[in-house]
């Protein structure tokens, strides 16, 4: 597992979560749930999963990665997607 490629892939979902969501990056950890916690609609996920797919070159399947419930499976996800197409 590649730390670095991971590291990335959540520096850029909090970059791009966190005023979609008016926080501040620092306060959003892994364990945050995107809908319980955040109050997530389909407008966020989209605008988030377009934000990494034009990051990263990959395709990320709305969803798929809708069905995430933390910020940290949601960065999983995508670091497998990166990692392993």
């Amino acid at each position: 597992m590649s730390a670095s490629v991971r590291e990335e892939v959540k520096a850029k979902l909090i970059q791009r979560a966190a005023p979609l969501f008016g926080k501040k990056p620092e306060e959003l950890t892994e364990e945050l749930r995107f809908v319980e916690d955040l109050n997530a609609k389909s407008v966020h996920y989209s605008q988030i999963t377009t934000f990494l797919e034009d990051e990263f070159d990959v395709e990320i399947p709305y969803m798929t990665f809708r069905r995430k419930k933390t910020i940290g499976e949601a960065i999983e996800y995508v670091y497998d997607l990166v990692e392993n197409g």
